[in-house]
Formats: structure tokens, sequence, C-alpha cells
């Protein structure tokens, strides 16, 4: 790609999501012009400035992207891709991914043979299309991308998790990267059955379940009945058989620092939950939501979103959809 004549990125979002994607990329005002698209794959003319380096144009975080790359061009075999790639200047025998979309997202490369880039490594991308259409990329590895092919997650939920949510927090803390101490304390609400109470459980870490609804019986071992007098060795759960709008600061204690909530609910009734529940535990320090949006065209609003969670003081502030859930999205933010 030359630094000043317009070049091509493609993005790989979740099959339904391509005009969402779109949508972002106007709301963000990218220069980014749609080009190509097919099921979960959207390609855009980009008009470099001059001086600007190929990294710097995939650097935009795009909520609905789940893999954002240089475009190196279309090829008839993969093997042609492949010599896209290697013969990139950028290129220094990093990994190489191969995904086959010929029937939906996604067919992947055996997940033996997986390599995982490193921080800052380059990482080539082959996607077929269709029988003869293979599209070469290249991405510079970093925070906040995924490191499995597509952005498509290779986790596989066990066989005791009582729900889906299990894969959620799990994509979550690869995805983001996320670093948990067995001294941490998670508020989680909308907790029933217990996908990510048994995730987090099995990390070391303690949690507070908020909802009203009855727990999955693989979560009883780790129950404590007595949020005030716990004398068992951590990790432990605490089941707060509340709405959350009735929950008080009694219940949190004085050392939760994650707020999660996998709630059914509107985004600005997750935000005005989250907001009260840091009013009431000053010791929160991370936000983990999932936002479900039925209508993806709502994701020109997460500007608002974000601003909700600043004026709450978190500094970092991440959106991104999942491969795990098609209209989900988490939201990170950390102080």
């Amino acid at each position: 790609m030359s630094e000043t004549e317009p070049g091509f990125v493609f993005a790989l979002t979740n099959p339904g999501s391509e005009n969402a994607l779109k949508l972002e990329v106007t709301t963000l005002k990218l220069p980014w012009q749609a080009s190509y698209q097919r099921k979960g794959f959207v390609s855009f003319k980009v008009a470099n400035l001059p001086g600007t380096s190929p990294q710097s144009v995939i650097v935009p975080p795009l909520a609905c992207a789940l893999r954002r790359c240089v475009s190196l061009g279309r090829a008839s075999t993969r093997d042609e891709a492949a010599s896209l790639i290697e013969n990139h200047s950028s290129y220094r025998a990093g990994p190489i991914h191969f995904l086959r979309t010929l029937n939906g997202w996604g067919e992947r490369e055996a997940e033996a043979a997986l390599e995982l880039p490193r921080l800052g490594e380059c990482v080539g991308t082959i996607l077929q299309l269709a029988e003869k259409e293979f599209w070469a990329g290249i991405h510079w590895h970093g925070p906040f991308l995924s490191p499995d092919p597509g952005g498509e997650t290779i986790l596989r939920m066990p066989v005791d998790s009582p729900s889906r949510a299990w894969l959620k927090l799990e994509e979550a803390v690869r995805f983001f990267g996320l670093q948990f101490s067995t001294k941490d304390v998670v508020v989680e609400l909308g907790c029933a059955p217990g996908g990510v109470v048994l995730a987090l459980l099995r990390r070391g870490v303690s949690v507070i379940g908020v909802d009203p609804a009855a727990m999955a019986e693989v979560i009883a071992g780790a129950t404590v009945v007595d949020r005030q007098s716990i004398t068992q060795a951590r990790p432990w759960f605490f089941h707060c058989r509340k709405p959350a709008a009735l929950t008080s600061r009694r219940d949190l204690g004085a050392e939760v620092t994650w707020f999660m909530s996998d709630m059914n609910q509107t985004p600005e009734v997750v935000l005005a939950e989250c907001a009260r529940f840091c009013k009431m535990a000053a010791s929160i320090r991370n936000v983990l939501i999932t936002l479900k949006l039925t209508d993806l065209t709502r994701i020109a609003e997460q500007a608002r979103w974000h601003e909700a969670l600043a004026a709450l003081g978190f500094k970092s502030i991440h959106l991104q959809q999942f491969s795990v859930h098609h209209k989900e999205f988490a939201l990170l933010a950390t102080k």
C-alpha cells in the first residue's frame, strides 16, 4: 500500500452485522468508503494521508469488527493469497490464519495447529469466500484485538456450565486480555443460572450474584449464606436474591472490585444500574457489561454509553461485538 495513494482495508464481522459495521464507520467519521461486501466481510477504500503508516490505517477500534486488516488483494488460490502475505515488506514469518466461509461463519484450521500472535507481531489472514475467491490481509497484533482467526472464538463450553454466559465471560477474557486476582470480588447483575459465576469461581474469583431466580446446582459448593460473616477460603459465591433495584450497600460489602451485568435490559437501564452500584461501592474499578442490541442500528449511539461511563470516572472504555452472540456487545471500562 502506498503512503500517498488510496488503499483498501477489510473487516470481518458477524453475518448480519455488515450494515451495522458500515453505519459505525460513518458515525465515527472514518475516511473509509465501503467497497466490496460478502457475508461476514466488508472491504473499504481508505485515503491515506502522506506519512501515514499502514499500521495506523487499521488502528481505529470498531465494535462490529472481529478483525481489521490491511488488504493485500484477491487471489484465486490459497497459495497465491499466502504469497501476497509472505512477500509483503512488513511480514516477518508471523502466524497466518486461514478462515473458510463458504457456508457461512466460519470454518477454521485445526485448533491444535493455531499459532497465537505476540504483541506487535504482523499477522496474516487468508479468507476464502468462494471456491476460487481468496482474500489476503495483514494486521499488527495489539491490545483489544482477538488472537483467534477472524476474531471467532475457539472456546468450547464445559459440559457442566449452566448457560452460554460462560462463553461470553471467557471470550471477553481472551479478547480483552483481562486479568483477575484472588483479591477481586465481582458483583454480577442477572447472574442466574450461573454461567459467568462458574467461570469466575474457577478463576479463583469470588462473586456476589444479584438475581431473584435460582442458581444451578453446580454453584452450590461455593455458596455462602451470610455475606457479612464469610469464613471459608476463597472463592465464594453469595446469592443476593433480590431485584437489582432493591440491592443495598450492605449486600455488597466493602471489597467489590468489578461490576458485571448480563441482564436482558436496554443499555440505558443497565448503565443506570451500573452507575447506582458504582456509587454504592466506591471500590469498583472495572466494569464488564453485556449490551443486548436487538436493533443493530443502535451501534450509532455508542458515544452516549462511553460518556455515561466516563462520567463515573472510568478512563479506558471499549465496546466489542463477540462471535458468541451476534446481537450482544461487551462493554469494558476500567479506571
